[in-house]
This record gives C-alpha cells, structure tokens and sequence, in this order.
C-alpha cells in the first residue's frame, strides 16, 4: 500500500506499524484495516500483508519496550 499521509505511517514491517491510521474500522466484527495494509483485531492480533500472522500481544507497545535500557 502507499501512504499519502503526511507525515507518512510507518511501513507494515516496523515496530510502531500499529500507529498507522485505520482506514476501514468494523467493530461489529472486531478488526481494522491500517493505512500500511496491517489487519488489526481487538484482541491485538494482527495480519501482516505479506500474509503472516502476529498474535495477541498485551502490555507495553512494542516501539516503547525499544528504546527502554
């Protein structure tokens, strides 16, 4: 997918690919589709584009836990 946001969301292989914005949001059915083509579900899991799977994750974001020492 390309991105026209400014500043552009990060790509579908970055850490922080959750702070891409929704541009199709179903609650009823409990996902969202992100501007990079990540599927994210309510229980934080995720498809990728490339089709692989990330499962529910919980606690701290992932881009946060990075740059903590």
């Amino acid at each position: 997918m390309n991105c026209e946001h400014n500043p552009p969301c990060p790509s579908a292989d970055a850490i922080d690919r959750d702070a891409a914005r929704v541009i199709a949001h179903h609650p009823e059915q409990g996902w969202s589709l992100l501007c990079n083509g990540v599927i994210v579900f309510e229980d934080t899991g995720e498809i990728l584009p490339d089709g692989s799977t990330v499962q529910p994750h919980r606690g701290p974001a992932l881009h946060a836990l990075a740059g903590a020492s």
